[in-house]
């Protein structure tokens, strides 16, 4: 997994959009969890990058437990293992799939 801190916090939808898109991201969409949501570990068949819009979510993998909060984005590997775990509030962020 990498990730940036608060690099597009204060970007509108639409530029951030265009930015995935930009960069290869085929599918494009505005995914939102309900308070307290988790999601046990899982891996995926496609790399994905995420952009928090509003809220909170952890992220665990192997390498240990990340916090991402509005702004910051964090990219997850073809088949890497994690898991997540929503905030108190939810979560409302931008996924990207290629």
């Amino acid at each position: 997994m990498t990730f940036e801190r608060g690099k597009y916090k204060g970007l509108k939808k639409e530029d951030i959009f265009e930015i995935l898109k930009k960069e290869g991201f085929k599918r494009v969409y505005v995914w939102e969890d309900y308070p307290g949501s988790y999601y046990p570990y899982h891996t995926h068949d496609f790399y994905s990058a995420h952009i928090v819009l509003d809220g909170k979510i952890k992220i665990r993998t192997d390498d240990g437990e990340f916090e991402f909060l509005e702004g910051d984005r964090f990219d997850v590997e073809k088949g890497e293992k994690h898991s997540a775990k929503v905030g108190p509030n939810g979560c409302i962020y931008i996924v990207g799939e290629k």
